[in-house]
């Protein structure tokens, strides 16, 4: 489970395993989780994240959509 990126107490991820889907992260913090899409940045799933965390996590995908693409090929590749 590469962890990519840690801000404002949240933990952006990938699981191992995930390969074969399109780019995408997960992201968590204690019990709220959340997966967004690379590219284009959409939101795929959530649980107990309100309105504003999810917009507050868009922007930060989007921010550092770079770092996340990058991430995701170097490692499954």
């Amino acid at each position: 489970m590469p962890t990519i990126l840690r801000i404002l107490g949240f933990r952006f991820f990938f699981f191992s395993n995930e390969g074969s889907e399109p780019p995408h992260l997960h992201v968590e913090n204690a019990e709220a989780y959340a997966k967004f899409w690379i590219s284009p940045v959409e939101l795929a799933s959530s649980y107990q994240l309100n309105a504003k965390e999810l917009n507050e996590l868009r922007k930060l995908v989007q921010e550092h959509k770079s770092l996340f693409e990058q991430k995701w090929h170097e490692y499954f590749s």
